[in-house]
């Protein structure tokens, strides 16, 4: 490995021009096929194999024209103090904006609420529903104003008036000032860092035009695979943290090897054999934790996870090819500033002082059993937590107060009850009943008697008169453990309606598809960590040839996961420190953070363990006890883990402001995740269970070492050549 990346390096060092020209056209050619293609249409949110999910496909089948899937919007009214929406001035104003929507394109029907008793029982509130044919990612601009325009009109009346529903879904923004500050950031460590402008804007530039190919591929396919909103954001954000990561890497090694006294070529070629080894491998544990995702059998984060997969390859590519060719044109400029003009002697009296990470490393090294009880025991108290995690998808109740949707789920809450907000659908089918009314009467007759439930609505029948649709309202909020507990007992009931009458009874809805969809999640985590878990602790076996190192960076990476869903649940849900981070509403953590958390800061913290250790590996092999690789590991490297992990950290960061409550917490999630992993797990608890493991750490198994392929991270093969180079300059003397 080390050494075809080495001659990769090199050649990519000599064809310079060649290369920078292939990922130019790359770029441009991704970003004209993002440009010229169609937008995105609606982007499906679909649950196989959940009950929810086969009564919703049972509608569009046996309501055909009923538009199922289309949006809907709630135009919520409030009369002023001391009037009724039953006053006649109220009442003209309502019917009047009916009317204005009933002329939409889109709109399939749009109800009375004085015929379909949508007032609230005081008379001061009262909604109507607007229902669309077409998802609310698809709906046109121009129907999407025409709602905000009626409600802007009935609001100048002097009626309080707000729009809830899916109508108004739009593209979400993942937060553009925040990712310029998060940039910003990861320069000014960068310079910090490197010491040099050049050297610092070389996997700025890289990392930026692995994401424009990435993200603009994305785009231009997003209406053919129906790609979502959030699967660019992902593919933004662990693109630019492991592309600016993995060609900060390569960088400091070339300096490295430019201090050696290499020639720039050679550097160039060296760094990608050693640094790119490890890029590799680092990049393969991101993809399988992505990939691994399809496991779940959700197709969004089936696509999500390898849309963001796809763009780590790029991020590998670029580093072990573009970045060897920017170098060839940085030249020297990528040292330090003051290094450039110091002569050697004081260069190399300089490196002869300890830095911070030879003197933290020695510090762990003395003292190994309490650095590793302290870091186990912070983290052990940070995930506690996490043991009250509470599971939902966000809806309008979890927007920010200063939206209209959020005004409007609290004016039905408060005008018709909290369970308003997620109402129950009931799917009998009666195609295998004798008496398909007396089917459906029985089941509604049941859930009356149940607890939490409000209103039944009666049946409502098909054209073939052999599906019914019931509606039914919980007394509380969709998010609560008692609407879940509802749920769950109308299921229950209707395994006793299928006995008495072969009738289905089937549950969906929104409510019903979130429980359905956390329930999914949660049955998948099991699986999906030993797959990961499991393919990449074969892969690190292979990288370190050790079997309790990768054993070491597993139960790491569980602490550091479960400290970070920790402090997820202590923010989001229980609201500490929640006001720091614009945090508005607390409430359930989204469902799929846990499986997602597991699946990103998996590939992540395997990062940091490659890069970290695999300079301790080639210390030992070269000859290193198991203290000084420690320590020689730390002087290599812990400067630009750290580096990484705090550009790692701002480029997640930067998305905490967003408005989009999902994003927000996926940006918080991860960016307190590399912080516990990187600071803790891989620069304090690793080197002190490698100290207290001593050889031991290194210990494989003679017929798995003969069993496994030798892949030379360490780059023994590099040592082979400087051998031969040293024969051949020895025979040139000979013969001068």
């Amino acid at each position: 490995m080390a050494t075809f990346l080495y001659k990769l390096g090199r050649l990519a060092f000599r064809r310079r021009h060649f290369v920078a020209l292939i990922w130019v056209a790359l770029l441009t050619l991704a970003g004209v096929g993002a440009a010229s293609a169609p937008s995105a249409g609606s982007t499906s949110f679909s649950i196989p194999g959940t009950e929810a999910q086969k009564a919703f496909d049972l509608l569009e089948q046996r309501f055909p024209g009923a538009s199922a899937d289309g949006a809907t919007g709630r135009i919520v009214f409030k009369a002023p103090e001391g009037e009724k929406m039953t006053d006649a001035a109220n009442k003209a104003t309502v019917a009047k904006t009916v009317e204005e929507l009933g002329d939409g394109s889109e709109v399939v029907s749009v109800s009375d609420p004085f015929t379909t008793n949508a007032v609230s029982k005081d008379g001061t509130v009262a909604y109507t529903s607007v229902k669309y044919d077409a998802p609310g990612m698809e709906l046109a601009d121009s129907t999407r104003e025409a709602l905000e325009k009626a409600g802007d009109e009935a609001r100048a009346t002097g009626l309080t008036v707000d729009i809830g529903g899916d109508a108004l879904q739009a593209a979400a923004e993942p937060g553009a000032a925040g990712e310029i500050v998060g940039i910003a950031i990861a320069a000014v460590v960068l310079v910090i860092t490197l010491g040099s402008l050049v050297a610092a804007g070389l996997p700025l530039l890289t990392a930026i035009i692995g994401v424009g190919i990435g993200v603009s591929t994305i785009t231009a396919l997003a209406n053919a695979l129906d790609l979502g909103d959030t699967t660019s954001t992902l593919a933004l954000m662990i693109g630019l943290a492991v592309g600016i990561d993995y060609a900060l890497f390569i960088v400091s090694r070339y300096r490295g090897e430019l201090a050696e006294g290499r020639d720039r070529e050679e550097a160039a070629g060296r760094a990608t054999g050693t640094a790119g080894s490890a890029v590799v491998f680092a990049g393969l544990t991101v993809v399988i934790a992505l990939a691994g995702l399809a496991v779940v059998n959700v197709p969004m984060l089936t696509k999500m996870g390898l849309a963001a997969a796809g763009t780590v390859v790029v991020a590998v590519l670029i580093a072990l090819t573009m970045v060897p060719a920017l170098l060839g044109y940085a030249g020297r400029k990528v040292r330090p500033a003051g290094e450039k003009r110091k002569p050697k002697k004081a260069s190399q009296g300089r490196d002869a002082k300890p830095g911070l990470g030879v003197r933290w490393a020695s510090f762990v090294i003395r003292r190994p059993a309490a650095v590793l009880l302290l870091g186990v025991l912070g983290l052990g108290a940070i995930a506690v937590p996490a043991t009250q995690l509470e599971l939902g998808l966000p809806d309008d109740g979890s927007q920010p107060t200063s939206t209209t949707q959020r005004r409007a789920y609290d004016l039905l809450s408060d005008g018709f009850g909290p369970g308003f907000n997620g109402p129950l659908m009931i799917v009998v089918d009666a195609k295998s009943s004798d008496d398909p009314k007396a089917a459906a009467t029985a089941v509604a007759d049941g859930i009356k008697g149940l607890k939490d439930v409000v209103t039944v609505t009666p049946a409502t029948f098909n054209k073939a008169g052999d599906t019914a649709m019931i509606t039914v309202i919980p007394d509380s909020k969709p998010s609560s453990t008692q609407t879940e507990d509802l749920v769950h007992a109308i299921r229950d009931q209707g395994a006793d309606i299928k006995a008495d009458t072969d009738a289905n009874v089937l549950v969906t809805g929104t409510t019903a598809m979130n429980i359905d969809f956390s329930q999914k999640l949660n049955d998948a985590l099991v699986p999906y960590l030993a797959l990961v878990v499991g393919l990449a602790f074969l892969l690190l076996i292979v990288v370190f040839r050790s079997i309790l190192v990768p054993l070491k960076a597993a139960l790491g990476f569980l602490l550091s996961v479960l400290a970070a869903l920790g402090a997820v649940v202590a923010v989001f849900q229980w609201g500490w420190l929640s006001g720091l981070i614009g945090v508005e509403e607390t409430g359930p953590i989204m469902s799929m953070m846990p499986i997602f958390m597991v699946g990103v800061v998996f590939g992540l913290a395997m990062d940091y363990e490659v890069f970290l250790v695999t300079r301790m590996r080639e210390a030992y092999v070269h000859g290193e006890s198991p203290s000084q690789a420690i320590v020689t590991g730390f002087r290599h490297s812990s400067r630009v883990v750290v580096a990484a992990a705090i550009i790692m950290m701002a480029v997640f960061g930067g998305f905490i402001s967003s408005s989009e409550s999902m994003i927000k917490m996926i940006g918080f999630g991860l960016a307190i995740a590399v912080f516990f992993d990187a600071f803790v797990v891989r620069m304090a608890i690793v080197p002190a269970v490698l100290a207290l493991l001593g050889k031991k750490a290194w210990w494989l198994p003679k017929w798995l070492d003969r069993a496994l392929p030798n892949v030379d991270v360490e780059g023994e093969g590099l040592r082979t050549l400087d051998d031969d180079d040293k024969k051949d300059e020895d025979r040139e003397l000979v013969r001068v």
